[in-house]
């Protein structure tokens, strides 16, 4: 049974703009384009967030909270971190009056359609070596696309895909319960027929035998194979370091250790002013434990925010009781067995009852045989993910060419590992795309977040509308004249915008970002409107 309700009136939109509107109590998106009008689901399926606040780009519209994007039309879900479609809903024009159409029964976020596993139609075995963002995607993806062959996922974790970036965030603080982590049920893999292979430990990759070898002896053959493990957290090369309750944060089982050391009232101490690092400090604060961040730069996020910015956060964390102690770096740790002190450079010693680590990671590429490893334990990619003949990377470990400069670059965000899987696998399925995607990364400390897209190792000059101080400001980074990346706090919906002006190479000129404030919403719906 379906029942019908009137929305608005025709007059209320115009080409290329929208509205939330509720039906029976739910959110419901409509939409304007070319004259025809079109519902879907309202709230991200990612975390919900409110996708009328978001950048409507042709038929595409950006979810402001983390960038997931969905076709207006369809309600099919094209960038991620959101894994479901959105439901999609009738609408009719009676006279001036726009009417939706909804079951009775309501309809929710839903799974994309996908085929199941058919060796009889496809005898071929694509492997994923690694269960997080870009392998989560991938394995979906692959079965968007309509291979019927065998999938397999390998995990050395005893976890199915999960939440990473909630670790150090919700999860870490106590507000966020372990069953919010995974992003998908065993069932789910179940009905899609990928066979996840927890618990197992891949010690040598050969691609020219396209033979995987586990650590029992046990060995896999692959006709592809998508490397998507990740990084690998660089331990603490002090004396001391292998101390009790010393920690890195990679894993679940990480998050938990730390949590299970961290009584209220207790002292921990933070080495490095890393993202991972200052949102560690930001969680175990709010558990009520007294921190300290030492790192030898003078101001956190220096490197990838600027110090402007840098030091917006670190007043943030003082004002909340975490102290600093900058410019130095970690002589030694000591303690009975477990650690006790740690003992900085600058003859600063800090009493500990646990250290979290946040300071580099590497790729976990060692087992790889037979194919070129970068320097830094990277593979290189050409822009369909792809490293040699059947063989992909995605993720930390990929150094792809950047579609805007050409230059080769590697980035360790979570989403654009997800957009990585997305594209290695539509490549691996037979589906020929190249990436273009639009880097975004966020990261939450107290009451804040920040926001950024693009990417810029360096740049020599940064363009700042609003108030650094009132922490509501957007920051433009620019090198030899080009805006590379964009950061911001309490600016989401410009930033969805900015995302899309980059996606289409139709940023504002640089004289126009220097003059003062844009209405980047307003840029972006004098584009022509786009097909998804």
């Amino acid at each position: 049974m379906f029942q019908e309700t009137v929305v608005a009136r025709v007059t209320d939109l115009k080409d290329g703009e929208m509205k939330e509107v509720e039906v029976d109590g739910a959110k419901v998106l409509l939409v304007r384009l070319k004259g025809r009008f079109f519902a879907i689901g309202g709230e991200c399926s990612h975390y919900g967030g409110p996708l009328a606040e978001g950048a409507l780009s042709g038929s595409r519209v950006v979810c402001p909270w983390h960038q997931a994007t969905f076709n207006v039309q369809t309600g099919e879900v094209l960038e991620p971190p959101a894994l479901d479609d959105l439901a999609r809903f009738e609408v009719r024009v009676e006279g001036d009056q726009v009417i939706v159409r909804t079951p009775d029964t309501g309809a929710g976020p839903h799974p994309p359609q996908m085929c199941r596993c058919d060796s009889r139609a496809d005898g071929r075995t694509l492997v994923i070596l690694g269960a997080g963002a870009a392998g989560n995607v991938a394995a979906q993806t692959l079965r968007q696309d309509d291979f019927k062959g065998k999938v397999v996922m390998i995990t050395q974790e005893m976890r199915l895909p999960y939440d990473r970036p909630n670790l150090s965030k919700g999860y870490l603080a106590g507000l966020a319960p372990p069953d919010s982590l995974p992003l998908r049920s065993e069932d789910f893999f179940r009905q899609i027929e990928v066979e996840v292979l927890l618990g197992r430990r891949v010690v040598q990759v050969n691609h020219g035998s396209r033979e995987i070898i586990f650590h029992d002896g046990a060995r896999l053959n692959y006709d592809g194979l998508l490397l998507a493990t990740g990084s690998i957290p660089r331990r603490l090369a002090a004396p001391g370091a292998d101390l009790e309750n010393v920690f890195t944060l990679r894993s679940a089982d990480d998050a938990d250790a730390i949590m299970a050391a961290a009584p209220a009232g207790a002292q921990a101490v933070v080495v490095g002013g890393s993202f991972i690092g200052m949102e560690v400090a930001a969680s175990l604060t709010k558990r009520g434990l007294q921190v300290a961040v030492t790192a030898p730069g003078a101001t956190p996020f220096a490197r990838t925010l600027g110090p402007e910015i840098g030091g917006v956060f670190q007043k943030l964390h003082e004002e909340n009781g975490v102290a600093f102690h900058l410019g130095a770096r970690v002589d030694k740790l000591e303690g009975r067995g477990r650690v006790e002190q740690v003992h900085l450079s600058t003859g600063v010693t800090l009493p500990a009852d646990l250290v979290v680590v946040g300071i580099e990671v590497r790729p976990a590429t060692d087992f790889l045989k037979g194919v070129d490893v970068n320097a830094d334990g990277s593979v290189s990619v050409d822009e369909c993910l792809k490293v040699a003949e059947g063989l992909y990377a995605a993720g930390d470990i990929a150094r792809f060419p950047d579609w805007r400069t050409g230059e080769a670059m590697r980035i360790e965000h979570w989403r654009l590992a997800q957009q990585h899987g997305r594209v290695a696998a539509h490549n691996m399925a037979g589906k020929p795309v190249a990436f273009r995607g639009v880097p975004f990364f966020w990261t939450e400390h107290f009451d804040l977040n920040l926001q950024y897209v693009g990417f810029a190792a360096a740049w020599d000059d940064l363009i700042i509308h609003g108030d650094l101080a009132a922490r509501n400001f957007l920051a433009f980074y620019v090198r030899e004249g080009r805006v590379l990346a964009a950061a911001g706090i309490n600016q989401d919906r410009k930033l969805a915008a900015i995302a899309e002006l980059m996606r289409q190479e139709a940023l504002p000129r640089l004289e126009e970002l220097a003059a003062g404030p844009l209405d980047f919403s307003e840029l972006l719906g004098r584009l022509p409107q786009l097909e998804a």
